[in-house]
């Protein structure tokens, strides 16, 4: 089994940054991909950037700019940068793991609250 646990989240006024981080540990495996998602109230989850093994990255296109992802696989984290944080940034925010053993298997966090404030 592998464990995933984010961290970072806090409050920040507009315009603020924060990073969060996302670690797994556990039994041996192989990333395929690390995923941040987002979820606001009422609202559908929805990706908001990833990472692959071989470093190559996805953002979604209203946090171009803003956001980076990046991976340190000596500590096994994955983070994400947020600077120039908006109101509509407020979500809680879970990571999501794919990784490869016999087959493809997906881990998420347990998610870290974001709130940007005016």
């Amino acid at each position: 089994q592998v464990q995933v646990v984010e961290s970072g989240g806090g409050s920040v006024q507009a315009g603020g940054s924060l990073r969060l981080s996302c670690t797994a540990s556990g039994r041996p495996f192989s990333t395929i991909v690390t995923g941040w998602y987002r979820q606001a109230p009422g609202k559908q989850r929805e990706l908001v950037a990833s990472i692959t093994s071989d470093g190559s990255t996805n953002y979604l296109d209203s946090v171009k700019g803003r956001f980076t992802i990046s991976g340190d696989s000596v500590k096994n984290t994955v983070y994400l940068r947020m600077d120039s944080l908006k109101p509509e940034d407020t979500a809680v925010y879970y990571c999501r793991i794919v990784v490869l053993a016999a087959k493809a298997s997906e881990y998420w966090g347990q998610g870290t609250q974001v709130t940007v404030s005016l």
